[in-house]
C-alpha cells in the first residue's frame, strides 16, 4: 500500500465517506459534477507520484521581498507600505503546524485571538473583541465572509486547505476608503496560490488527542499550453474532527465537531490576460448535546485582469455564495450573496497612479427564529453599492501622499462618506516614516434594527431587549503613526501608535418598549503595536510583537446604557508573542511559541501564557514527520468566559504528516 492511500484510508476515512453528504440537492444544484471531481482527486493522489515541488520553501525572506496587496489594491513591497501591516507566511504557517485559519491567524501578534470552544473564536484587533465581533472584514482570495445578520464572521464556518494559503494579509487600522464599511479595526485577507504553484499531488494528515484530519490535493495542467498561453487547475478535499473541550469541574462541554470540504481552482494567463475560477463547497457539523448546528455552504468566484502597457490595468472580480445555518432549538438562516467589483489604474501623469472602482453586493437573507429571539422581518433582501478613488502622488524629498475615499450606501443609514489621507516618508532605504488620518464607519447590520428577545411582545407589549429603528452607524475618526525599518539585513521591524476617536457606538437603552439598542456610547482606543524579526544565523530565525492596548469608553451626558459597555468587548490591555524557528539539521527543525495575554476585565479570565513547541524530521524531499505539542505548560486554561459558561482548553499533542509529490 502506497503512502498516499494509507493516509487517505487511515487518516480520512471517516472524512471522505462524509463528503458525500455534501451532495444533496439542496446545495448542490449545479455542482452536480463535483462528487465525480472528488473520487477522480482520491483516484490520483492514490498513484504512483510523477514529481513536483519540493516538499517545503525553507528560504527566510528578507523584508525587501514581502509583497502586499491589500493596502493600496496593488502590489506593492511590504518596506514601502504606509499603513500597519503583518504578513503571516505560508512557511510561518507551516511551521507552526496550524490546522485551521484561526489557528493560523494567531501567527499575527496585532491580533488578540480568543478560543471561545471547539470550534468558536472571538477575533479582532484594536479592541471590541467578542465572539460576535463586528469591526474587521475578513476575506479569502477577495470574498468577503461577513455576515449581515452581526456584521461579522461566524468562525465555526470558515475553512480553507492552509497548504495552498500563499500569505495572509493582516492589517490593523481602518481599511474602509478601499474596502468599504465595517473594515474599522482592521482587514484580514487570506491570499491562496495559483493553481500553477501548486502542481501534483499533496497529502496532509494530523492525529492527537484533541483533534483529527486530513486533506489531499492534486493540481494539473490543462492541455495546450504553450509560450503565449497556459492553464492549470488543482481539486482538493478535506475533513477534521475534533473533540469536546471541558468545563472547569472536569465534564466534556459537548462541543465536538466535524465537518467535510471540497473545492478547485482554475487559472488561465494568456497575452495579458489573467483568468481565475474557484469554488468550495462545505458542510461542518457541532455536535452540541444542548442545541446540535449544521452548516452548508458552496461558492463560485470568478476574477479577471488584464494588465496593459505603462502598468495600467483593469480587473473584473464575482461571486456568489449561499450559506446555511441550522439549529436544533429553532432558529436557521438561509443567506445567497452575490458580490461583484470592477476597477481600473493607471498612470494619468509621472508621479501619480490613480484606482478607480466600483462595487455592489446584494443578499438574500432568510431566517426562522424560535421563541427566544427571531428577527423581523424574517426575510430580507439587502443591497450595497460603493465607488472608490485612490490617488498615489510621489512628492519631492522622497516623499509620498495618499488620498482615497469611498462613497458607499447601506440599505440602513444611506450614504456614507469614507475618506482616507496617508503621507510617507522615505528617511533612508532601509527606514520609513508614516501617518494616516481616516474616518472608519461601521454600518447597522441586521441585529441593530431587526432583533427581537423574545420573538413575541410579552404580556405588557414590552421586549427584554429589541433591535432599535433608529440606530445608526458607528463612527470611528483614526490617527495613526508608523514607523517601519531594516536596522541590518538580517533585523527588522515596525512600531504604530494608534488612536481612535470613536463616536455612536452600540448601547441598551431602557425605554418603554424595553430595553432598546441605540447610540448613546462614544470614547477612545489607544495604543502601540510593535514587531521585529531577527534572523540570528541562516538556520534561525526569531520573531517577536505585541500590542499595548488602553481603551476608555463612556455614555454620553444625559444618556442611559445598562448593558451596552459589557457587550462591545471584552479585552485585555496588552499581549505579545515570541517564536522561534531553529533549523537543527537539515533535515530536523524545531519550532517554539510563547503567547502572553493580559486578564479580560469581565467574567474573571485571569492572564495567561501559552507555549507550543514543534519538532518536524524532514525524511525526504518529498515527506515530513513533525511532532507538535500545544499549550505546553498548562494542562487546562481559560482564554474566554461569559456569565454562564467557562470553556477549558487542555493540553494537545498530535502527530503530522506532510507529503507532497
Amino acid at each position: 500500500m502506497s503512502i498516499a492511500q494509507g493516509v487517505l484510508r487511515v487518516a480520512a476515512a471517516r472524512g471522505w465517506r462524509g463528503l458525500q453528504r455534501l451532495a444533496t440537492p439542496r446545495l448542490l444544484g449545479t455542482w452536480a459534477g463535483l462528487p465525480a471531481g472528488v473520487l477522480a482527486l482520491a483516484a490520483a493522489v492514490a498513484a504512483p507520484p510523477a514529481g513536483g515541488a519540493a516538499l517545503a520553501d525553507l528560504s527566510l525572506e528578507q523584508l525587501s521581498e514581502i509583497v502586499v496587496t491589500s493596502v493600496s489594491l496593488r502590489s506593492e513591497p511590504l518596506q514601502d507600505v504606509a499603513a500597519s501591516v503583518y504578513v503571516i507566511r505560508a512557511e510561518d504557517i507551516r511551521r507552526s503546524g496550524a490546522t485551521t485559519l484561526t489557528e493560523a491567524l494567531r501567527l499575527a501578534p496585532t491580533l488578540d485571538v480568543a478560543r471561545v470552544d471547539a470550534t468558536g473564536y472571538a477575533i479582532s484587533a484594536r479592541g471590541f473583541n467578542n465572539p460576535l465581533a463586528n469591526k474587521m472584514l475578513v476575506m479569502i482570495d477577495g470574498r468577503s465572509i461577513y455576515t449581515p445578520l452581526f456584521a461579522g464572521v461566524f468562525w465555526d464556518a470558515q475553512e480553507v486547505l492552509l497548504s495552498e494559503v500563499d500569505r495572509i494579509e493582516v492589517i490593523t487600522g481602518p481599511s474602509t476608503a478601499q474596502w468599504g464599511t465595517n473594515a474599522v479595526n482592521g482587514l484580514i485577507h487570506v491570499i491562496t496560490r495559483s493553481a500553477a504553484e501548486t502542481q501534483g499531488a499533496a497529502l496532509r494528515a494530523h492525529a492527537g488527542n484533541r483533534e483529527r484530519g486530513g486533506s489531499a490535493r492534486w493540481g494539473g495542467a490543462f492541455p495546450g499550453n504553450d509560450d503565449e498561453r497556459s492553464g492549470h487547475y488543482r481539486v482538493y478535499a478535506k475533513a477534521f474532527d475534533r473533540s469536546n473541550s471541558t468545563s472547569a469541574d472536569g465534564s466534556p462541554v459537548n462541543d465536538q465537531a466535524d465537518g467535510q470540504q471540497a473545492g478547485f481552482r482554475a487559472d488561465w494567463s494568456r497575452r495579458g490576460d489573467e483568468i481565475t475560477l474557484q469554488g468550495d463547497l462545505y458542510r461542518n457539523l457541532i455536535d452540541s448535546a444542548a442545541n446540535p448546528t449544521e452548516v452548508e455552504g458552496a461558492n463560485v468566484l470568478g476574477r479577471w485582469q488584464r494588465t496593459m502597457t505603462g502598468g495600467a490595468f483593469a480587473s473584473v472580480q464575482a461571486y456568489a455564495e449561499r450559506t446555511e445555518r441550522r439549529q436544533v432549538l429553532g432558529f436557521s438562516e438561509k443567506l445567497d450573496t452575490f458580490d461583484a467589483v470592477a476597477q481600473y489604474g493607471f498612470a494619468p501623469t509621472a508621479g501619480h497612479r490613480l484606482l478607480l472602482g466600483a462595487g455592489l453586493r446584494h443578499s438574500r437573507d432568510e431566517t426562522t427564529g424560535n421563541p427566544l429571539f427571531a428577527f423581523r422581518p424574517n426575510d430580507r433582501t439587502l443591497n450595497w453599492s460603493r465607488l472608490f478613488i485612490q490617488d498615489q502622488i510621489e512628492l519631492p524629498h522622497r516623499l509620498a501622499l495618499t488620498l482615497g475615499g469611498s462613497l458607499e450606501h447601506n440599505p440602513y443609514t444611506g450614504l456614507e462618506t469614507l475618506p482616507s489621507v496617508r503621507l510617507a516618508w522615505r528617511a533612508s532605504d532601509s527606514s520609513l516614516f508614516w501617518g494616516s488620518a481616516q474616518r472608519a464607519v461601521r454600518a447597522p447590520s441586521r441585529i441593530d434594527r431587526e432583533f427581537f428577545s423574545p420573538a413575541e411582545p410579552n404580556a405588557d407589549g414590552t421586549f427584554n431587549i429589541a433591535g432599535g429603528p433608529d440606530f445608526q452607524s458607528e463612527v470611528s475618526n483614526v490617527l495613526e503613526l508608523g514607523h517601519r525599518g531594516q536596522l541590518t539585513e538580517t533585523f527588522s521591524y515596525s512600531l504604530t501608535f494608534f488612536y481612535h476617536d470613536h463616536d455612536d457606538l452600540r448601547s441598551v437603552t431602557p425605554t418603554p418598549r424595553g430595553q432598546v439598542l441605540e447610540n448613546n456610547i462614544e470614547g477612545s482606543t489607544r495604543g502601540l503595536e510593535a514587531t521585529a524579526s531577527w534572523r540570528v544565523s541562516p538556520r534561525w530565525r526569531l520573531t517577536a510583537g505585541g500590542v499595548s492596548l488602553d481603551q476608555r469608553l463612556r455614555v454620553k451626558e444625559g444618556e442611559v446604557d445598562t448593558i451596552g459597555l459589557n457587550s462591545l468587548g471584552n479585552d485585555p490591555n496588552g499581549w505579545w508573542q515570541l517564536r522561534s524557528a531553529l533549523d537543527l539539521t537539515p533535515r530536523h527543525s524545531w519550532d517554539l511559541s510563547v503567547r502572553r495575554v493580559a486578564s479580560r476585565p469581565q467574567f474573571d479570565v485571569s492572564s495567561y501564557t501559552a507555549v507550543d513547541t514543534r519538532l518536524a524530521w524532514r525524511v525526504s524531499a518529498k515527506v515530513e514527520l513533525a511532532l507538535l505539542v500545544k499549550d505546553l505548560l498548562d494542562a487546562e486554561q481559560v482564554e474566554w468566559a461569559t456569565a454562564s459558561r467557562r470553556v477549558e482548553h487542555g493540553r494537545a499533542a498530535s502527530l503530522q504528516l506532510r507529503a507532497q509529490f
